[in-house]
């Protein structure tokens, strides 16, 4: 028991000190797409490096680890972790289901649903669980572990919602050969895992063979990384396959892949806009579905599973603190980035537009959520 409390204390350590370096990622990237250095920053990213450019390495092919380790993170919470029984998921799964649901009908109510720009719905359905923890890293002591570990297991349930949206609904024409060659490659690691194999090679180059075959197939080469780790054994030990990869991977993609895809994918040109920029359908509902639609969609089904005896109340947690939770949910950085690529490819425009969105709605909710956790009392002081 105290091992499985330790790994939780590492993963939501390492997620927040990532999470604060994906912030300085990310104003560096704002600094540099507005200055001198802009022209040069736009050229690196689609420089190309052999058969492919800088930016494909960085969203298909690094961002598919960064996939694997959600991928780790959801089968640990799910087996023996946070998310092990019933009990333990009510609450949590139900807030990421409505704080999905709630972001994506105000954005389809202001982009409009019949319009072209309807394929961004999910943009701001999901939560950044790295930039979240690293908000409330820097509130320190004044929000309970309770909390911590409820914003860990909505994000992760978040996530893996968000993994089923991009394997299909941005899925173009599937190449059948290449999928069913993907689908006897995941078998292949399967049976590994049935014979008890523990080293983690085999897994590996058979999980780089997997990423190839699902990128001819047509699906986004980094739902590879989540089937991959639905593989990877998992034992009740530190020492198990899953563990070592977890944690082996953990300071890689926090310190590196993800600060790395901040960078190349928050670069947005502030020249020439004014409010009416934000104001357009596109941009507006990304920054509403994130800001609005999270704090709705997540407060609403806690208090409504709490008030009908579905799930309690997490404990120690005053309701102005869940509250200032829900806001930060609506910080939907890395993930709404990449979802916003993928939802207009070959529209760099719209690209643009998404980024404004997600910068704006995920700028809003993390500084109305941190005010609010800064200053909302704890629950033995509550009313």
């Amino acid at each position: 028991m105290s091992a499985g409390r330790s790994a939780l204390a590492r993963f939501l350590a390492s997620e927040a000190a990532g999470g604060i370096v994906l912030m300085g990622a990310a104003a560096l990237a704002l600094i540099v797409a507005n200055s001198g250095l802009a022209e040069t920053y736009h050229h690196a990213l689609h420089a190309r490096i052999g058969p492919v450019t800088a930016h494909f390495l960085i969203n298909d092919a690094l961002m598919a680890v960064f996939f694997l380790l959600v991928g780790l993170e959801i089968k640990r919470a799910f087996v023996g972790g946070e998310l092990a029984t019933w009990a333990q998921r009510r609450l949590p799964l139900t807030a990421a289901a409505a704080g999905m649901a709630a972001p994506a009908l105000i954005y389809l109510a202001i982009a409009g649903p019949g319009s072209g720009l309807a394929r961004g719905w999910a943009i701001p359905a999901a939560t950044d669980i790295a930039f979240a923890l690293g908000v409330l890293a820097l509130l320190g002591r004044r929000v309970p572990a309770s909390l911590k570990l409820f914003l860990a297991t909505v994000a992760i349930a978040d996530d893996l919602g968000a993994v089923a949206i991009i394997a299909l609904a941005y899925t173009q024409a599937l190449d059948l050969a290449a999928l069913g060659l993907a689908a006897a490659i995941w078998a292949a690691m399967i049976g590994l895992g049935r014979l008890g194999v523990m080293r983690l090679w085999p897994y590996l180059l058979l999980a780089v063979a997997l990423w190839l075959a699902v990128l001819l197939s047509g699906v986004h080469a980094t739902v590879a990384g989540v089937l991959a780790a639905a593989a990877i054994p998992i034992g009740g030990s530190e020492d198990s396959p899953l563990h070592r990869l977890e944690h082996g991977l953990a300071p890689w993609v926090g310190f590196g892949i993800v600060p790395l895809f901040g960078f190349a994918n928050a670069g947005v040109s502030l020249a020439g806009l004014g409010p009416e920029s934000l104001l357009a359908p596109l941009p507006l509902g990304i920054a509403a579905g994130l800001f609005l639609g999270k704090q709705l969609g997540i407060f609403g089904a806690i208090w409504l599973a709490v008030r009908f005896g579905f799930a309690p109340r997490p404990a120690g947690a005053s309701w102005p603190q869940l509250y200032g939770i829900a806001l930060l949910c609506g910080i939907g950085f890395t993930m709404s980035l990449f979802i916003g690529a993928l939802a207009f490819p070959g529209r760099p425009e719209l690209i643009e537009e998404a980024k404004l969105g997600v910068l704006a709605g995920s700028l809003l909710s993390a500084l109305a959520g941190g005010l609010l956790l800064r200053f909302a009392p704890s629950a033995g002081r509550e009313g």
